[in-house]
């Protein structure tokens, strides 16, 4: 008698096959796509503007150099760091092709089409040769992947040596009422705002137990140090909502 002996992965709090998780991270940002801009300025109330631009503040983008946007969707981080370069080249890859199809609508798109390319693929299987970017950024894409360690081992290797890492996400509050105040405002608010503003409570639901599910600052690193990065470090924004991880292949 033959077992199942598939390994399993959590999807919010719901505990799910590994081979099915992609398709429905897929289907959450799917649905959420043509609302997913302003979902982030309502969610945020604009701070993650704030939390994108401290990103760029740290990676200081160079002129002429090649970024690597993953889970890039809609393009805000390529757009930031291209005006920020001055010239250069961004590539956003994302699983989910209807998020890339409204980050070609927005009006900065049409401005830089000859610095940009929009690419369907997968974190953990990356589309592209060794050391081919001087910069890999994820921004609260990387909760979203299955095997998280599988995605910073592939941005370690498309990185060319010298390369930075930069991965935006939300985290863990290091104080416990703060946390909490935290958690009654997310559960209780921001799927009702997913339900009103992009008609789709359960997306938004699980996109707030997915932060819940992911690693505390510390674990985080380590994982980045165990892809290879040097002189891995982060940095708590807004009280640890939101966090920098850096590395450099080195």
């Amino acid at each position: 008698m033959t077992q199942n002996s598939e390994n399993t992965t959590h999807f919010g709090f719901e505990t799910v096959p590994e081979s099915e998780k992609a398709g429905r991270v897929q289907g959450v940002f799917g649905s959420v796509a043509s609302k997913y801009d302003v979902m982030n300025d309502a969610m945020s109330m604009g701070i993650h503007r704030i939390w994108k631009d401290a990103m760029m503040d740290w990676i200081a983008p160079r002129p002429g150099t090649k970024l690597l946007d993953v889970a890039g969707g809609t393009g805000d981080i390529s757009f930031r760091y291209l005006k920020r370069a001055g010239y250069g080249h961004a590539t956003v890859c994302d699983l989910t092709e209807p998020m890339l199809v409204e980050g070609r609508k927005r009006a900065e798109a049409a401005q830089m089409a000859d610095s940009l390319d929009w690419v369907t693929g997968d974190a953990m299987a990356l589309p592209f040769p060794d050391n081919s970017f001087d910069t890999y950024t994820i921004s609260f894409g990387i909760r979203n992947v299955t095997r998280p360690q599988e995605a910073l081992n592939e941005a370690y290797r498309v990185l060319k040596p010298g390369g930075r890492l930069m991965v935006l996400e939300f985290s863990q509050i290091p104080n416990d009422m703060m946390q909490k105040a935290y958690d009654l405002y997310s559960f209780n608010v921001i799927p009702k705002m997913g339900q009103v503003i992009a008609n789709d409570r359960d997306s938004y639901q699980y996109l707030v137990e997915s932060i819940r599910k992911f690693p505390d600052q510390e674990t985080f690193l380590n994982m980045v140090k165990q892809a290879g990065f040097e002189n891995a470090k982060y940095r708590n924004l807004t009280m640890g909502i939101a966090c920098l991880h850096s590395g450099w292949k080195i």
